[in-house]
C-alpha cells in the first residue's frame, strides 16, 4: 500500500507509470512533472473494464482517495456504476444551476414581454425584485414557507397590495416551471388564505361639477413641467388610463383621422383601441409637439427621451395642485368622465367602450364589434366643450342623449 512519503519521494521517469494502493485505487505519475500526479480506481462493471478518475495529488490526499474509492465500492456492492452515477450527480447539479428562479424568471418574463406592453413589463420587474432572495434557489426545490417568508417581508412595510401582486407573478413562474419539466408544483397555490385581505377601495375622482371646475382651472395654471401640465389636461379629455397617456407615442397619433390608435400590446385586455380626439385634445397635442417630437414618446422622462414619464409623476403633480390621494388620482378622470357622462343621458355602451372596458357577454361583445366610433366621435367632442362649458363657469346639465 502507498505512503505519502513514498508518494513524494515518487520520480516521473520517461513512460508514465502507475503506483499502486490497493483494491483497484493507484496514482498516476505523467512522464512530465507538470503534468500533475492523478488518482485513478479502476474496477468492473457489467463484465466491462472501467477506470474513474478522482482527483490530483497533493490536493485530493491520500486518505481523500481512499474515502472515494470505498465509496465507489459501495456503490458497485449495491449495482451501481459509480462513473454513471458521478455523471448523473454531475448532471443534476448542472441542471439546478441552469434552473434557479431567476433563470426561469427571466424566460419566462421574456416570453411575456411579447405581449405585455413596456409599463406591465417594468411593473413586472419592480415584483421580482421583492423576491430576489429566490433567485440563485432550484426553482424544484423552493418551498411554501420560503416564498412566504418573501411575501411576509412585504407585508411587513405595510404593503398588503404588493404583497398579493407579488404572490401572483411568482405564482405564475412556477406554472411556467411546471409546465417546462422545471419543476413538480407551485408553491404559491398552499398559500391560499396566508396573506392578509386587501381591503377593496375605488380611486379617489372628483365628480360635482363645481369642483371638477377647480380642478380644470388649477390644471391649467399648472406651473411646473408644460408636458406634466399637458398630459393632465389630456387625461381629463380623452379619460384613459394613465398609464397609457403616459406611454402614449407620436406615432400612435393620426392629426388628420383625430385619432389616437393604441396598439393591442400596451392595452390592459390586450385589444387595440381608437381614441377620437376632440379639437381640444388636438390643440394641445400641436401645442406641445416642438417640445417632445425628437422622442418617440409625447411624454418623455425629464431625465431620459428613451423613457415615458414616471408612474408617479401625474398624482405628484395633483398633489402639487392641492388634491390629496384621497381627493383625486390619475386614474380618477376615468371615473370623473364616467359618473358625468352616464348622468348626462349618453349611451352606457358608448361610455364603456371609450373606457376601453371589456364586454363580459361574449355575444354582445361581436355585436358590437363596431365599437360605436361615430357616437363616440360626437361624445368625445361633447366632452370636451363640456368642459370648457365648466371653465368658463356655465351651467351645462345635459349634453348626451339618454338611452331609450
Amino acid at each position: 500500500m502507498l505512503t505519502d512519503t513514498a508518494i513524494r519521494r515518487a520520480k516521473n521517469a520517461e513512460k508514465p507509470q502507475k503506483l499502486a494502493d490497493a483494491a483497484g485505487l493507484y496514482l498516476l505519475l505523467p512522464s512530465l512533472p507538470s503534468e500533475g500526479k492523478w488518482w485513478r480506481f479502476d474496477y468492473r462493471f457489467a463484465g466491462k473494464r472501467k477506470t474513474l478518475s478522482m482527483g490530483v495529488y497533493p490536493a485530493v490526499t491520500l486518505r481523500e482517495a481512499r474515502d472515494k474509492r470505498d465509496k465507489a465500492r459501495a456503490l458497485l456492492r449495491e449495482g451501481a456504476d459509480p462513473g454513471a452515477t458521478r455523471k448523473a450527480a454531475k448532471g443534476a447539479l448542472v441542471a439546478a444551476h441552469a434552473n434557479t428562479f431567476a433563470a426561469v424568471r427571466d424566460e419566462w418574463s421574456e416570453m411575456q414581454a411579447k405581449t405585455m406592453s413596456p409599463v406591465t413589463v417594468t411593473k413586472s420587474a419592480w415584483l421580482f425584485d421583492f423576491a430576489s432572495d429566490l433567485d440563485d434557489r432550484p426553482i424544484a426545490d423552493i418551498k411554501p414557507a420560503e416564498v412566504l417568508a418573501v411575501l411576509r417581508a412585504v407585508e411587513s412595510k405595510g404593503r398588503h397590495e404588493t404583497a398579493h401582486r407579488v404572490k401572483q407573478r411568482l405564482g405564475q413562474v412556477f406554472r411556467y416551471a411546471v409546465a417546462t419539466g422545471r419543476a413538480e408544483r407551485d408553491p404559491t397555490a398552499d398559500l391560499r388564505g396566508a396573506l392578509a385581505p386587501i381591503p377593496s377601495k375605488s380611486h379617489a375622482a372628483i365628480i360635482d361639477p363645481g369642483k371638477i371646475r377647480g380642478l380644470l382651472l388649477s390644471m391649467d395654471g399648472y406651473d411646473g413641467e408644460p408636458l406634466t401640465r399637458a398630459a393632465l389636461q389630456l387625461s381629463a379629455l380623452t379619460f384613459q388610463r394613465p398609464g397609457n397617456i403616459r406611454a402614449m407615442e407620436w406615432s400612435e397619433i393620426d392629426f388628420d383621422a383625430a385619432e389616437w390608435r393604441i396598439p393591442a400590446e400596451k392595452m390592459k385586455m390586450k385589444d387595440a383601441h381608437v381614441v377620437p380626439l376632440s379639437e381640444q385634445a388636438i390643440a394641445i397635442l400641436r401645442e406641445i409637439q416642438p417640445l417632445s417630437a425628437r422622442s418617440r414618446y409625447v411624454f418623455p422622462s425629464l431625465r431620459s427621451a428613451d423613457r415615458c414619464l414616471s408612474e408617479n409623476t401625474l398624482n405628484a403633480a395633483l398633489r402639487r395642485l392641492g388634491y390629496s390621494k384621497d381627493e383625486m388620482t390619475a386614474h380618477g378622470f376615468r371615473a370623473t368622465a364616467s359618473s358625468r357622462l352616464n348622468e348626462m343621458g349618453w349611451n352606457t355602451d358608448v361610455i364603456e367602450r371609450q373606457l376601453a372596458h371589456a364586454e363580459r357577454n361574449k355575444v354582445r361583445a361581436v355585436y358590437n364589434r363596431a365599437q360605436y366610433m361615430a357616437e363616440r366621435q360626437k361624445m368625445m367632442q361633447a366632452w370636451a366643450d363640456y368642459l370648457d362649458a365648466l371653465k368658463a363657469g356655465s351651467n351645462v346639465t345635459l349634453i348626451g342623449k339618454r338611452a331609450g
